[in-house]
């Protein structure tokens, strides 16, 4: 998020400059190296979701082994929005 941030105020600032600049970097945003790097970026932020819904799941609900459950399927749920993101 640190630097999605800076980056997407910056493309927004390009869109104010005008729409051949903004154009550029879209087809920039085509390369595959930069689909894999989003791809990557919202693969860590799910797991970053699930990784936090973990530990609010070991705060509030009791250990069992519906709980090792969950973080499966926290974990794929991670794995397939990235997947799907990577699709799209």
């Amino acid at each position: 998020m640190t630097l999605f941030l800076p980056a997407h105020f910056w493309v927004l600032a390009l869109a104010l400059e005008g729409e051949a600049r903004l154009e550029s970097f879209i087809r920039w945003t085509d390369d595959p190296r930069v689909k894999l790097m989003e791809t990557c970026i919202v693969m860590l932020l799910a797991a970053h979701l699930g990784g936090g819904l973990r530990l609010l799941a070991l705060e509030l609900l009791p250990w069992s082994d519906r709980y090792k459950t969950l973080v499966s399927v926290v974990a794929g749920a991670a794995l397939a929005t990235g997947v799907l993101f990577l699709l799209n």
